[in-house]
């Protein structure tokens, strides 16, 4: 393999395979991603508690010695990886972005760390997101803001915004995200990578106070390529007991194509947006469009798809089960003293409105969110993917907390913003966020988002692999680096 000279140039797996060759030490790995490191963020606070250097280079030592002596742990060998705020790595704190659990120090590793160390990864610290990963812009008063990795004015998305945006700068080879409303979706969507949200259980979330409920939120991967985002899936994934949830079933073999037959006759069920029921700004639908046409070049079937369920009524019922969802997080920290001047306002706004639901409000909002599963499975009878824009917006100015408004409609809410990112979470189907194409403007990436079957990750995976290739000349672009500012 050629090296480049840049080593934080080359992707995960290429990164793994020049380790194992011993090509490359994972010394020189771990110099390289901290030189960079060092150098871009600064500006870009993408990671934040960084380990001190030497005690990551000497963790890197291991790793070559265990190399020397015939050991490999796994396609994460010596690879230095950042976790996401919301996950426990031990010896890190786990702040969710909060001043209250600034000093929140981790044991314990999740379940998911706990399976990218078994795979050989080095945790260098953890990703920006904001408080209690609510709402898709990354700022909060720990820690402060993430800009975009394109352009530094306007926002990365969220929650997973750190990991996007490390992920984008060549910072980290991969990252792990986690996705309640759009988190792994809509900041790889503007940061220009891949991003996934798998089925709900495939990857189980642990610790948790409650495993039954509470399955909204899923952790997943994001990447610079397909074959990178469903190798770190494949790590992630696996049934773990103590969430009686989870896939048992295996991901099984990725065989990702080397070529585009898989969008032969591929069925594509275009939402769009929705009829109009999802406001949406200028030029977003239209770059959707463009890389729908990338898949009916290829032998894709693209038919516009009227939404299969009543949209209001799903949006109702998932206020509800955010709410509930939400409130105790929030609830748990409020007996500290000023906590309500330090959390966040619409953290207090998802509490104080779960105050008034009832216990019928909850299981007539499982009612419909049935009703809603159902009706997706009608619709993947006729189509085999699900298609949307990603976002509702473009990339908006960095200081600003959220929308409000889109296209001359106001938003009633502080995520109504993010609406069209609950679909797939609602009903637990996997989906992927496909980089789609850029503004006009050359500096604000859109992406495309394709729902898949009941717990079809694989296949989801390698429909994204094959658009990969369709997309090549727009997946060669990537953010300039200068003064450790973007440009």
């Amino acid at each position: 393999m050629h090296l480049p000279s840049d080593l934080t140039d080359l992707d995960a797996d290429e990164l793994s395979r020049a380790i194992h060759a011993r090509q490359l030490s994972c010394r020189e790995v771990m110099q390289a991603t901290l030189q960079r490191v060092h150098r871009l963020n600064p500006a870009s606070n993408a990671i934040v508690n960084l380990a001190p250097d030497d005690a990551l280079l000497r963790q890197a030592d291991r790793c070559d010695a265990e190399l020397a002596g015939g050991k490999s742990r796994g396609w994460m060998h010596g690879m230095p990886q950042a976790i996401k705020d919301t996950g426990q790595a031990s010896g890190f704190a786990t702040t969710y972005g909060c001043t209250l659990l600034k000093d929140a120090v981790a044991t314990h590793d999740s379940t998911m760390v706990t399976r990218m160390k078994a795979a050989g990864c080095i945790v260098i610290g953890k990703t920006n997101m904001p408080e209690f990963g609510l709402g898709s812009h990354t700022f909060n008063t720990l820690f402060g803001a993430t800009p975009n990795a394109w352009d530094p004015s306007v926002s990365a998305g969220g929650s997973s915004g750190g990991a996007a945006v490390a992920v984008a700068q060549r910072l980290l080879p991969v990252a792990d995200g986690s996705d309640f409303m759009g988190s792994l979706r809509n900041p790889a969507a503007w940061n220009h990578i891949f991003g996934m949200r798998p089925s709900q259980g495939r990857v189980p979330f642990w610790p948790a106070a409650d495993v039954w409920v509470n399955q909204l939120g899923t952790e997943g991967p994001m990447a610079r390529t397909v074959r990178d985002l469903g190798t770190l899936l494949s790590i992630q994934c696996g049934q773990d007991l103590r969430s009686p949830l989870s896939i048992a079933t295996p991901l099984g073999t990725l065989d990702l194509p080397a070529d585009t037959q898989p969008l032969r006759g591929l069925r594509i069920g275009w939402l769009g947006d929705l009829q109009g029921h999802l406001a949406m700004e200028d030029g977003l639908i239209a770059t959707c469009e463009d890389a729908l046409r990338r898949f009916a070049s290829e032998g894709a079937v693209v038919d516009t798809l009227a939404p299969p369920f009543d949209a209001q009524a799903v949006w109702r019922a998932w206020l509800i089960w955010r709410r509930a969802i939400v409130a105790p997080r929030v609830a748990a920290l409020l007996g500290r003293p000023g906590a309500r001047k330090a959390i966040k306002p619409e953290a207090l706004w998802e509490h104080d409105q779960a105050q008034g639901t009832t216990l019928m409000d909850f299981m007539h909002a499982s009612e419909v969110r049935s009703s809603f599963y159902q009706s997706l499975l009608g619709a993947f009878e006729r189509v085999d993917v699900l298609a949307l824009p990603v976002t509702q917006t473009w990339p908006f100015p960095l200081e600003q907390r959220w929308p409000e408004v889109i296209a001359g409609r106001s938003m009633d809410t502080y995520h109504r913003w993010m609406e069209c990112s609950i679909y797939a979470t609602f009903a637990g189907l996997p989906a992927i966020s496909l980089p789609a194409g850029f503004h006009p403007n050359g500096r604000w990436p859109a992406g495309l988002q394709l729902i898949g079957r009941p717990q079809c990750d694989a296949a989801l995976l390698r429909v994204a692999a094959a658009y990969e290739i369709t997309a090549a000349d727009l997946l060669r672009l990537r953010p300039a680096a200068t003064q450790g500012m973007l440009a």
